[in-house]
């Protein structure tokens, strides 16, 4: 990993998030996670040797030692800290919409305040500020883990929030100690650590958009030929006025359109099969999928089966009736 590199990546997640706050509404929240994940990507910037050196030179006559980069350094993680302080407090029940706001122009103003103190004063208690505001990420993300998208998110950002944590302490331990200032991410491989830190914490910022978006993208690709063919069949579920943008709108509508044509092939209900349906989920969607890939040479279906069965999505259900759809799933689905 390269600090370039690094840097280029964190401004990525950083503009992703701006770009939802554009198409969604810009809440506390929300905003405070774009703040977050900008001062992170700042962070990241001033870690580059090249232009930390330039921040060093930017005054007349220099600023000896790196401290300028280093106090810039120290802000922006200062920043992050107290914008994902604000995230954590929404997340938390006792805390109200009606007071969220109050609650993080409070937290906002004890981090601009920290910030100055530690770039005019000591660096050395803005870190300990940093260590504290990522405590309280980590508890807060730690309650809120479970095995979704956004969970999955959560828990990379609190990874990369908890090493942050650790990294401010080794910053205190460095100062009592008595160490010279450093310019930001000079000293490897306390540099990498950092760089770690911020892409564990960008990719947790956009990490419920990049697995939808490629969830999506796996979803269309799967039920591909199934919806091309029940849609040349039967053009009329496509609705020509609308036009989805985003590609998990387009998978949506992609699910809707095949359940659409499936009942529209089924006449309404008005066809009925002998028996009931398959007892196996995997068995009701090849008897449905040879049925749609060739409606005369079968029995039929009775149009309750194509109903997703109970626990199932209809996400799932299509998936499940594309894969029996696919060529090559084995020759009783061509017979």
């Amino acid at each position: 990993m390269t600090p370039w590199i690094t840097a280029l990546l964190v401004w990525i997640a950083a503009g992703a998030r701006v770009g939802r706050v554009l198409v969604k509404p810009a809440t506390t929240a929300r905003v405070a996670i774009v703040v977050a994940v900008a001062a992170v990507a700042t962070a990241a910037t001033t870690a580059v040797p090249e232009i930390g050196l330039a921040l060093d030179h930017a005054l007349p006559g220099g600023v000896p030692s790196g401290l300028l980069s280093s106090a810039i350094h120290t802000a922006a993680w200062i920043g992050f800290a107290t914008a994902t302080s604000v995230v954590a407090s929404a997340a938390w029940p006792v805390v109200s919409r009606g007071n969220l706001r109050r609650i993080a122009a409070g937290i906002y103003g004890i981090g601009s305040a920290t910030a100055v103190v530690a770039i005019a004063w000591s660096t050395t208690f803005g870190w300990a500020v940093v260590a504290l505001g990522c405590l309280l990420v980590v508890v807060t993300g730690l309650r809120n883990l479970d095995w979704t998208a956004l969970g999955r998110g959560i828990a990379l950002y609190t990874a990369g929030t908890a090493l942050v944590g650790v990294l401010a302490a080794g910053e205190i331990r460095a100062a009592a100690a008595g160490e010279p200032a450093r310019a930001a991410g000079a000293a490897l491989p306390f540099g990498l650590l950092w760089e770690l830190a911020a892409l564990l914490i960008g990719l947790g910022a956009v990490w419920i958009v990049v697995e939808l978006w490629v969830r999506a993208r796996l979803l269309m690709r799967r039920t591909h030929a199934l919806h091309s063919l029940l849609v040349h069949r039967f053009p009329q579920v496509i609705a020509h006025e609308q036009s989805a943008w985003s590609t998990q709108l387009r998978a949506s509508d992609q699910i809707t359109q095949i359940m659409d044509a499936l009942y529209l092939q089924a006449g309404g209900g008005a066809r009925f099969a002998a028996g009931g349906p398959p007892a196996s989920v995997p068995e009701r969607a090849a008897a449905v999928a040879r049925w749609a890939r060739d409606p005369r040479g079968t029995d039929g279906v009775d149009a309750r089966w194509l109903a997703p069965p109970a626990g199932i999505s209809p996400r799932g259900w299509v998936r499940a009736i594309a894969r029996a759809f696919e060529p090559g799933r084995g020759a009783h689905l061509r017979h």
